[in-house]
């Protein structure tokens, strides 16, 4: 575009598709977990991979377009590129398409193959690289070898996503609890991959003055849990084998003091509270969601411990069909030398089914 005025233009009329598009989406279920009645505790699972992506990095990827757009820092035709384990670029890819932008994922070569090819059929292309600690250099050097914008979720993504609105997730959670016979949920865990979702209910429930706690469940590999731990925040990881959440350094986006409390999850235990879960719930769940809902069962555990009563919430983050060839594989989890038996064995106490 040539000037000002029509740069404005565009920017207005990619707002307003935006808007449109998050209109159109509404808000996604909230799950109720079958625990047993007389616990006193319901456990609850926000379904964010009914979003039209088909997972959490639908909200995020929005919220980064529309800061872009609102800081003056995207025009039509500018290359679009993102640093991404895959969710998040999938999200991207999808609204780079709605807004008629070429858009570059920069991803780790162990990515999924059903990620990499849903990003294709948005019009994305997959920029793959061998060691997955070097996906931030990259993309810097290619916004700036092509004059594209890198994005860059895991800087903005505590400072993009709305917090204070009606739209955010912790609103829409709690509006959807309203009803319940525990409204208010003791608990919330939440799978860290930027940290931004945990920032937003961090700030949300502080906002509207509830007394609910913040649970990050950190996978093997990540930094999170040292560095919230010792609150050293240059600490350093080998990365995570869960896709999506646990990063090998603290990202900008992870705000500890938001946090209030941190669980330390085995790659078993993830892939077997996935399974867990995708069977109790009749569909698949991705890995992450695994991660989450151990932490919440760790929860679930102190406060029956405690004589406690009360709701807890976690976040299924995507869909298992994205990881049949990992996470669902038995192949795959044997050639990773995980072993799944341990933690199979303390599901089984939650598989009642709840009577009454």
């Amino acid at each position: 575009m040539s000037t000002v005025a029509d740069r404005r233009t565009w920017t207005t009329w990619a707002l307003s598709r935006l808007d449109a598009e998050a209109t159109r989406c509404g808000e996604t279920p909230l799950l109720q977990f079958p625990l047993p009645v007389d616990w006193g505790i319901d456990l609850y699972l926000k379904d964010e991979s009914k979003q039209p992506t088909g997972s959490l990095k639908h909200r995020l990827a929005r919220a980064l377009f529309m800061y872009a757009l609102c800081n003056g820092r995207l025009e039509p035709g500018r290359r679009v590129i993102e640093a991404s384990s895959g969710s998040t670029a999938v999200s991207e890819a999808y609204f780079a398409q709605l807004l008629g932008l070429p858009f570059v994922a920069v991803m780790p070569r162990g990515t999924s193959r059903a990620k990499i090819d849903r990003i294709v059929a948005y019009g994305g292309t997959c920029h793959l690289v061998d060691d997955p600690r070097t996906i931030y250099a990259e993309s810097e050097r290619l916004a700036l070898e092509t004059g594209g914008l890198y994005l860059d979720q895991f800087t903005y993504a505590e400072r993009a996503s709305d917090w204070t609105g009606p739209l955010n997730i912790a609103a829409g959670v709690l509006d959807q609890l309203s009803k319940e016979r525990h409204p208010v949920p003791r608990w919330v865990s939440i799978g860290a991959g930027t940290g931004g979702t945990s920032a937003t209910f961090g700030r949300y429930l502080r906002l509207a003055g509830y007394d609910t706690a913040v649970c990050v469940a950190d996978p093997e590999g990540s930094a999170y849990a040292c560095a919230w731990e010792t609150g050293d925040l240059t600490t350093t990881a080998t990365g995570s084998r869960i896709e999506g959440i646990g990063r090998p350094r603290v990202e900008a986006s992870f705000i500890p003091e938001l946090v209030d409390s941190v669980v330390r999850v085995p790659d078993g235990a993830s892939i077997a509270a996935m399974r867990f879960l995708s069977v109790q719930l009749g569909q698949p769940v991705g890995g992450s969601t695994g991660t989450a809902l151990w932490a919440a069962l760790e929860k679930i555990t102190a406060m029956r411990a405690a004589e406690e009563r009360g709701s807890v919430v976690a976040i299924i983050c995507d869909a298992g069909d994205r990881y049949l060839d990992t996470y669902y594989n038995d192949a795959w989890v044997a050639s990773q030398g995980i072993d799944l038996a341990p933690y199979t064995g303390r599901l089984s106490e939650f598989a009642t089914p709840a009577r009454g």
